[in-house]
């Protein structure tokens, strides 16, 4: 491991019966929209002048997103003009980032083609993965071909987010997209938790049938009598007297922040 991409994190802060919840993001765009850039923006706060449009790989990153741990998993796809072989991330992502460059046509144009793959992938699974549509290069805006209203208009068609970055300049904003993909898929998993109802049942012995039964009373309740044609089984509700409040603590163990565990990244040059 190469010491400019920071130090590891050392293996004794985190007990090894406790790892990190992990997050798979995969980046997605045609050729020349700076989906490398952005993959090494995000990791190194460096930006790249120079890469390879061939290489694909995968990254990791350990992040405190809201004060909470995750293991962040990005995978750089590296797809020539448009979706190709997309088995290989649609199976793998929780979540997509989509980029396109704002001064292409061509590139926005693809990233459609991408959305529409990503939305029929979503009606034939179970699972729904958050998407975000990115609008990269906002430092070239003098050469802008693509409008923001046209983003939003195209995010809003397929329901994802929608964000305009520059992998040249905002580390911060860069950094708040990958963040709200991990948001996003704790939201998600929040939204598919089945709800399991709380039951809480009192086992009392049955009265004889046909015998009258008086109803105990408490803070003024009137006694009321009636006669059992059946055998019930009668639960006594609880006066209030008797009601317990009940608190339920959770605690999250917190370590201190210390720079990322990146692999190896090959092929970059950084300036």
């Amino acid at each position: 491991m190469s010491s400019m991409f920071g130090k590891p994190r050392a293996s004794s802060e985190r007990p090894p019966q406790s790892p990190l919840p992990e997050c798979n993001v995969a980046i997605l765009g045609c050729r020349g929209a700076g989906k490398s850039a952005l993959t090494v923006k995000f990791l190194t706060k460096r930006f790249i002048s120079e890469y390879d449009p061939n290489l694909e790989d995968t990254y990791s990153s350990e992040e405190l997103v809201d004060q909470q741990p995750v293991l962040l998993k990005v995978m750089d796809t590296a797809d020539q003009d448009g979706p190709g072989n997309c088995e290989r991330y649609l199976c793998w992502a929780s979540a997509f980032l989509v980029v396109y460059s704002i001064d292409s046509r061509k590139s926005f144009e693809g990233c459609q083609r991408y959305l529409e793959v990503l939305a029929l992938h979503a009606r034939g699974c179970q699972r729904r993965c958050p998407v975000l549509l990115l609008g990269n290069k906002l430092d070239m805006e003098q050469y802008r071909q693509v409008l923001s209203a046209e983003g939003m208009s195209l995010a809003s068609r397929f329901g994802c987010l929608f964000h305009e970055v520059s992998a040249c300049q905002d580390f911060a904003r860069v950094q708040h997209v990958f963040h709200e993909a991990v948001r996003e898929v704790r939201r998600q998993a929040e939204w598919n938790l089945p709800v399991r109802p709380l039951f809480i049942s009192e086992e009392r012995p049955c009265p004889p049938v046909a015998t009258p039964v008086a109803l105990p009373t408490h803070h003024s309740l009137a006694t009321c009598t009636f006669n059992t044609l059946s055998p019930v089984n009668y639960k006594e509700m609880p006066s209030v007297a008797q009601a317990k409040l009940v608190t339920v603590k959770s605690s999250r163990a917190q370590s201190k922040r210390k720079a990322p565990t990146l692999t190896l990244l090959k092929g970059f040059k950084i300036f």
